[in-house]
């Protein structure tokens, strides 16, 4: 009479049951992140068109800033450096030789953007004529500066100048957004932007 060997039999249940296991975990792991990218798309959507626009805002900015120039009044090309709000005179983007009066300004945990576009004979910047948008809500730059000013020893690591700015000592301007991380649940998640340029009719040593 022949015996069966059995113990190949028990090895490979082992292996059954193990292996049930591992996959379990596994599928847990995978279900959990599953959860948790996807159970808020509308908060993800969210967070992703917050960031999409402030880069966009700050990209818009530094082109303005690389182009600023003499107004068509004859007003120095930088007006207001503030650490809350800048104004200046760019061609970006305008009509033929006109030169916009831009300001943008933080307000409320918003950044809005002002232009005046000049008119008259001679030419000239009616405040009331001033086109405002709102670009950006709900930014966590709070105290921190949404400006930054720096003369024409900037190399890309040293100190911003010091308030009150000297408008005649400004080579290269940054933009600094704090902006709400929507995709976390943490309500104090940040995301940071920021962005700038040399003001080319201004610079020295500087680069673009």
């Amino acid at each position: 009479m022949m015996l069966k060997n059995n113990k190949n039999k028990g090895f490979t249940l082992i292996e059954l049951i193990i292996s049930i296991a591992v996959f379990a975990v596994l599928m847990f792991v995978v279900v959990g992140l599953f959860l948790k990218v996807f159970s808020n798309p509308e908060k993800n959507l969210m967070a992703i068109e917050v960031i999409d626009q402030g880069r966009i805002a700050a990209s818009v900015f530094s082109n303005e800033i690389r182009n600023a120039a003499t107004g068509n009044d004859g007003s120095y090309p930088l007006n207001q450096a503030g650490d809350s709000q800048i104004i200046f005179y760019s061609n970006y983007n305008s009509a033929g030789t006109a030169v916009n009066r831009i300001r943008y300004y933080f307000l409320n945990n918003n950044l809005y953007k002002g232009v005046i576009v000049p008119s008259g004979d001679p030419l000239s910047y009616n405040p009331a004529f001033e086109t405002i948008t709102a670009l950006l809500t709900d930014l966590k730059n709070e105290s921190e500066p949404v400006f930054y000013y720096y003369d024409g020893d900037y190399g890309g690591s040293s100190d911003p100048l010091s308030q009150p700015i000297n408008l005649n000592e400004v080579k290269f301007i940054k933009i600094n957004l704090i902006l709400p991380r929507h995709s976390t649940e943490s309500n104090d998640a940040v995301f940071l932007i920021d962005s700038g340029a040399a003001i080319r009719n201004l610079k020295d040593n500087l680069g673009n």
